[in-house]
């Protein structure tokens, strides 16, 4: 196999000095994101990584054919019922991005209506073609989506380069036309007045934090907007929705532990906002309108959270309705006319629990398998006694529900298909099996782990295996159902998710137990995953590939250094692994609003030094470190892309041994390529080098 050699990145030392410490970033040019160098040198790592993985283009023509040929290519989403139409997405094969459409609901009809093979539903009405509008354009996502409450008005706002700044645009459904109204540099969220004359949206600052909720009158330009609200603080970023009864505009403003929410009437859209409850540090609510009452879910004096309420007309003390219970994570509560659904999790399970307006009963909805994942899915009306729920685990794939908050009936109103693979078989759970085991980290936690593997897999150690961690933000990796994991299933891959702490499977401690001055337990409970899979006869460390991405991959960044020994390679996609470098500068995206997540290495010696003590890049040394592949977006705005490009620069620099791949999306943001066969091809890219490592190429 003939490769070009790998890209030597020039170093131009750079200091920076904190507490009395001074270090040498011969890297830091590469953030210089408009010097030619910069570019020259991402695009020789490109060319670099095309060479040394082109003896895998055939393997990667494979994996995509494989996705290709399971997915049923043209579909159509179950219709969900919003007043007098049905909306729904469909895709369309070939074609890159969905079709948003609408239908008018018939007369006695109370059942989503269906349709053979995804195709077009009779009568219906497109609202957005995302193919139509991503032509000429080599990245597309759409931000806002959003109905007006009389089904006239559609708001919605496009991003071109992943850059997450989008254009709002407002269509008129009745005439098809898109108006003038045209408001640039939007952020997600936005919320209708009650008579649609009114639309609220977010911007954010320099720092790229959302920071400002604006009140645009559709028919005037958007500089005669107004600043609904200014959110000084730099720690706190703000968000804009209406409640699903329609009667409120609420503001969320959060920080990462503490929250305020302000409301204004739907029907009195220039009304000025009013506080449900101050802010207190520490303290984080939601509110969810019911009735005359707001519910608010919060944890004050209730770590894993409590449901109470105060009057809707005028908040003050709130009233307990679902006290603490430790264990049992409260995570939302949604507001229907006669019922209150709330999301929680427990025993590293989610679940819904139903509560009778009006009635002291309340009841779990059950589900059979051992390891699932169930919510909510979109419910916009209020006054109904039916709710729509997903349900999918490792084996099971992604099933839509229908369940009567009366009968208790389930209905399945339909199961993502899985078509015949290569083999021409079609895809039969029983063929595979998923287990939940347990590994013991270093300070005596027990730490969940899911896994899934054909059914044939041996136990002997010889199974080559992948293990996906994240570890942050309260963030929980809930088993899932991937299309594109089966390629690695039936090539005798076990795939196993670490549910480490950090994340949220096990309530709030396990979050708090890792971050901030706790962040390393975070990657130490990854290792004991990694070592518990090797001595319980999963895999073995030579055949064994971590995964991760973001804050994920600043996990694949830390357990390199931590312990190279355990894995045969390493993905690391859009990773954070330059993490004190970013959180020092406080002009960087999100900064600011991160140091409640991983403390102030500014302000605090402490901090800085801890967290010097496991930044990847920072720690890199002359270890023989696993193959790594490093996968970035230039045009990311959370995690930026030189992060990557610099730690790949210097382990080249210190360990040369190593076989280090970077790929540069020069085209794209955070998530990647935006049209889901690009997202396919990307997927395949990534898996085909998996089994390159795990020599089942």
């Amino acid at each position: 196999m003939t490769t070009t050699p790998p890209p030597v990145a020039k170093r131009v030392p750079a200091e920076r000095t904190h507490h009395g410490d001074t270090v040498v970033d011969e890297y830091a040019w590469l953030a210089a994101k408009d010097d030619p160098d910069t570019i020259a040198y991402l695009d020789a790592e490109n060319a670099h990584t095309e060479s040394r993985t082109a003896h895998l283009a055939g393997l990667r023509a494979e994996l995509f054919e494989e996705t290709r040929r399971r997915t049923q290519e043209t579909d159509l989403s179950v219709p969900t019922r919003k007043d007098g139409h049905w909306y729904y997405t469909r895709t369309v094969e070939g074609q890159q991005y969905g079709v948003h459409c609408r239908r008018a609901v018939r007369p006695d009809e109370t059942a989503p209506p269906v349709s053979a093979d995804g195709a077009p539903l009779d009568g219906e009405e497109v609202l957005l073609d995302g193919n139509q509008l991503a032509e000429g354009h080599d990245f597309f996502s759409l931000g806002a989506f959003d109905v007006s409450p009389d089904g006239r008005w559609l708001a919605y706002s496009t991003d071109f380069s992943g850059d997450e700044r989008f254009t709002l645009r407002i269509k008129d459904l009745v005439t098809g036309e898109v108006r003038p109204d045209e408001i640039p540099d939007t952020f997600y969220g936005t919320a209708w007045s009650a008579d649609a004359s009114t639309l609220f949206y977010v911007t954010v600052d320099d720092a790229w934090r959302p920071n400002r909720v604006w009140r645009h009158t559709v028919g005037t330009p958007s500089s005669e907007d107004v600043v609904v609200h200014q959110e000084d603080d730099e720690r706190f970023w703000v968000g804009v929705e209406l409640t699903r009864s329609e009667r409120f505009v609420v503001i969320d403003i959060h920080s990462k532990i503490t929250s305020e929410v302000r409301v204004i009437p739907a029907a009195n859209p220039t009304g000025e906002p009013a506080v449900v409850a101050p802010r207190r540090q520490g303290v984080e609510y939601a509110v969810e309108h019911h009735g005359h009452r707001f519910l608010i879910l919060h944890n004050d004096g209730a770590e894993d959270f409590a449901l109470a309420y105060t009057s809707a007309d005028a908040p003050g003390e709130w009233t307990p309705l679902i006290p603490h219970t430790p264990g049992t994570r409260l995570e939302a509560v949604d507001a229907f006319e006669n019922h209150l659904v709330v999301s929680l999790r427990a025993n590293g399970l989610t679940g819904l629990r139903v509560l009778p307006v009006g009635s002291d009963d309340s009841w779990d909805i059950d589900f059979p398998e051992p390891i699932y994942s169930v919510g909510l899915d979109a419910n916009p009306e209020y006054r109904t006694g039916t709710v729509r729920l997903r349900y999918t685990s490792l084996v099971t794939p992604d099933s839509v529900y229908d369940y009567d908050l009366v009968t208790r009936e389930l209905t399945l109103r339909r199961q993502k298909p899985v078509r015949p693979g290569p083999d021409g078989r079609a895809y039969d759970p029983a063929d595979y099996e998923q287990h939940r085991d347990w590994a013991l980290a270093d300070d005596g936690t027990r730490v969940p782990i899911s896994l899934v593997c054909r059914r044939d897999t041996p136990r002997d150690g010889s199974a080559p295996a992948v293990i996906y961690g994240y570890g942050s933000y309260e963030a929980s990796m809930d088993p899932w159902f991937s299309i594109a994991r089966l390629s690695l299933l039936d090539r005798g891959v076990i795939f196993a998710v670490a549910h480490i702490r950090g994340g949220g499977e096990l309530g709030r401690r396990w979050y708090d137990e890792g971050k901030l001055l706790a962040k390393k337990n975070t990657f130490t409970d990854f290792v004991a995953c990694a070592r518990h899979l090797v001595k319980a006869g999963w895999t073995a460390s030579d055949r064994l590939v971590a995964r991760g991405a973001s804050a994920g991959g600043l996990l694949m960044g830390a357990v390199a250094n931590l312990a190279p020994d355990a894995f045969a390679g390493i993905v690391a996609q859009v990773p954070f692994v330059d993490a004190l470098t970013s959180i020092l500068d406080p002009s960087l995206p999100l900064t600011v609003t991160e140091w409640e997540e991983w403390g102030n290495p500014l302000d605090d010696p402490e901090v800085y030094a801890y967290m010097k003590s496991y930044t990847p890049y920072e720690n890199v040394t002359s270890a023989d470190y696993p193959a790594i592949l490093a996968v970035t977006s230039l045009n990311d705005t959370r995690v930026l892309y030189h992060e990557p490009a610099k730690w790949v620069a210097r382990l080249r620099a210190l360990a040369p041994q190593g076989d280090y791949l970077l790929k540069t999306e020069m085209g794209a943001g955070h998530g990647g390529p935006s049209g889901r066969y690009d997202a396919w091809r990307e997927e395949a890219f990534v898996n085909a080098w998996t089994l390159d490592r795990l020599g089942r190429a």
